[in-house]
């Protein structure tokens, strides 16, 4: 997990995380956060929003997310927010890092 933050990169060519931004033949690599976490989001969502049915029907199996019949029959902004409701409850992430980051009622 903490190589996901800073300048951390990961060569999926020799499977080894670098520090340097470039592989051993010079071509350039991304940010493991970027290829581990933004890509990922943006391509659901970019298939999502072009009606890639094929590209968004795999990664929701990937994912193991549970679309209802309802869900499968929406389309666009709709669908692109249930799915990520589904697959980054921000309602749970908020929840967690209050907990873990503000000081109890008494404290404050």
């Amino acid at each position: 997990m903490e190589k996901l933050w800073g300048d951390n990169y990961y060569d999926s060519a020799t499977k080894k995380w670098k520090k340097d931004p470039t592989t051993d033949e010079g071509k350039p690599l991304k940010r493991a956060f970027v290829s581990f976490i933004m890509d990922p989001i943006c391509k659901l969502a970019n298939a999502i929003i072009e009606g890639n049915n094929e590209v968004m029907n795999k990664m929701i199996t990937v994912l193991n997310l549970q679309l209802s019949q309802a869900d499968k029959e929406l389309s666009g902004k709709h669908l692109l927010k249930n799915v990520m409701s589904k697959w980054l409850s921000a309602a749970d992430t908020i929840l967690e890092m209050m907990v873990l980051h503000l000081p109890s009622p008494r404290a404050a």
